[in-house]
């Protein structure tokens, strides 16, 4: 039995939780054990996972529980660890993913108004809970598993005030079984914010990372002296955009802030292991141009791909303070190879695949990635030209993300931030013909007020002559498996496009590696089928992570997406990342 009450008691004592964020969607499950061992080892009690809505249900009604969707073989093998769990299952995650865990497939009403009492959005939430708490609850420590807490809502004193929102998600999850006592988390230094996201029923719980003794000072004075104290997310590191820098915090300073939290309460490492933002997944932060890197390793204890580093040294110093902290053996043996170079033995360019990759929708107007339920990924928009009209400019009105346009094929413009909207004249003046627009959504955006301004593509219209056009054929990329299947590699190359390039690789052991794509510009790799990720040359990141079990023994087969027409004849696959 877990109970809340001056202190957190488990079975009747005072329990301190000392805990680690470990994300099962950032994870491939052959190393969910290697991870929570390593928790173990550090001395935590607890580990916390979020559960994002958009990994679980892609598609409305569709849901995943398999290999990297199988939360519940994550909480088993936690148990089997004994390891407490606190599980973060709330609608919105943020934590940096795609939309904040929200799927885009609500965007498709027009009228969407998330995270507060709009009934059609309170009612997805109650469809989705209605198959997820169910799974939930056996694992519950009343029911004799290990989940001792969960959480209703993430940071929602910084979205809005809808308590009765909050109530519902509370009401609803009580209805549904669960009986733990439940949580929020919010940021302590605005009392505004931070009590914007309370409700009766949860324990209000402190995200930060640093500043202990005034951050648990403030949430006293929300929360009253009689209740514990908790940081739920320790920012022990941070994450980093395409773009930007690398961001680091020194483990002396990180060892620092947690004996700093753990004197006064109980914590939580946000992130213990950051892991990999896999495929499309990974959001964008509000405000920024691009989106987040495809490494989420956060500078976290342990690195990306799962190797101690001396913040996780000292880290286990200073929780060896405050529990006895018992080592069990590590029961995987994980290898790191450099497989060297890989020359491309196959190449062809988007248009010449095309017709292989989707079949075209035809609409007077353009439509949406969601309106197209192509939720990630790319779409291209054809126009094609009257044969009197000479095509001198063009612009997109309310388009998103990134928009480049080619004339008859040939590369015209790229429009990105802040220069979407404008308009460009076309290097080659010509009548008739076509104009494509590949769109791509670069990631939605993950945190603050504007989550309903996150539809992708072209959304108002594209003006060419300074008129709008109309008649479309639109092709959605979201680049799925069946689609990087399809790709017909005899159909024809043409230099300076986006294209797609093959390379094929025999292993004798797989082993832990990460691709390098020096020598091309921007696009995403694929590798036996699976999305590992975007990549672009204005890093930080450089190398793309490639644990072991994506490989097979034998031959392998990576394809790489390049969107800028920009090219190597080589791509490498090396011992160490690389973030600068």
């Amino acid at each position: 039995m877990f109970e809340i009450k001056d202190d957190f008691y488990l079975d009747g004592k005072p329990f301190k939780i000392i805990s680690g964020a470990v994300h099962y969607f950032r994870t491939v499950p052959e190393y969910w054990r290697d991870r929570l061992e390593k928790l173990v080892n550090i001395g935590c009690n607890t580990v916390e996972t979020y559960i994002p809505w958009n990994f679980q249900e892609p598609k409305k009604g569709e849901y995943h529980w398999e290999g990297m969707h199988d939360v519940c073989r994550f909480i088993e093998t936690a148990q089997q660890l004994g390891l407490y769990i606190i599980i973060r299952p709330s609608p919105y995650i943020c934590s940096e993913w795609e939309f904040g865990g929200l799927p885009a497939w609500l965007l498709k009403d027009p009228k969407m108004r998330l995270r507060c009492s709009y009934q059609p959005y309170l009612d997805a939430v109650r469809d989705y809970y209605k198959v997820l708490m169910p799974k939930l609850a056996p694992y519950q420590c009343d029911r004799g598993g290990n989940i001792i807490l969960m959480q209703i809502e993430n940071e929602y004193g910084y979205y809005g005030n809808d308590t009765a929102y909050l109530d519902f998600l509370r009401d609803t999850m009580r209805e549904l079984d669960i009986t733990v006592p439940l949580v929020t988390s919010d940021g302590p230094w605005s009392e505004a914010v931070f009590k914007s996201g309370m409700t009766d029923g949860a324990l209000p719980t402190g995200n930060f990372g640093s500043a202990a003794e005034w951050q648990f000072g403030e949430m006293k004075r929300f929360i009253g002296e009689k209740r514990p104290l908790m940081c739920m997310e320790f920012w022990n590191g941070w994450f980093d955009a395409w773009g930007g820098e690398h961001h680091t915090t020194e483990p002396e300073k990180a060892a620092h802030e947690l004996d700093e939290l753990l004197k006064r309460g109980s914590a939580n490492f946000y992130m213990f292991e950051g892991g990999t933002n896999f495929g499309f997944m990974a959001g964008r932060n509000c405000g920024s141009r691009t989106a987040d890197v495809t490494s989420y390793e956060y500078d976290a204890p342990l690195t990306e791909d799962g190797r101690l580093t001396e913040k996780y040294a000292l880290c286990k110093e200073v929780i060896a303070k405050y529990t006895d902290v018992k080592e069990i053996p590590l029961s995987s043996n994980i290898k790191r190879a450099d497989f060297g170079k890989i020359r491309c033995c196959a190449k062809t360019d988007l248009f010449s695949t095309l017709l292989k990759l989707a079949e075209p929708v035809v609409s007077p107007y353009p439509l949406s990635f969601e309106e197209l339920d192509c939720y990630y990924g790319y779409v291209l928009y054809r126009i094609k030209l009257r044969e009197n009209e000479l095509a001198e400019n063009a612009r997109c009105e309310n388009a998103a993300d990134r928009v480049q346009a080619f004339r008859n094929g040939r590369y015209a413009f790229t429009a990105f931030a802040e220069n979407i909207g404008e308009q460009f004249e076309f290097p080659e003046k010509s009548s008739g013909g076509s104009v494509e627009l590949l769109v791509e959504n670069i990631g939605r955006e993950n945190f603050g007020t504007g989550l309903e301004n996150q539809r992708k593509g072209i959304l108002g219209g594209a003006v060419i002559n300074g008129h709008r056009y109309f008649g479309f054929e639109m092709f959605p990329l979201p680049l799925d498996e069946k689609q990087i299947a399809n790709i017909d590699f005899e159909s024809g190359y043409t230099e300076g496009v986006p294209a797609f390039y093959k390379f094929e690789l025999d292993i004798e052991e797989p082993a832990d590696t990460f691709l390098d794509t020096d020598g091309f510009g921007k696009g995403a790799a694929f590798v036996n089928g699976f999305n590992l990720g975007r990549f672009w040359e204005i890093g930080p990141q450089r190398r793309l992570y490639l644990p072991a079990p994506l490989l097979k023994k034998g031959r392998n087969t990576i394809v790489i997406f390049e969107s800028e027409g920009k090219a190597a004849e080589t791509i490498r696959l090396c011992g160490e990342p690389s973030l600068s």
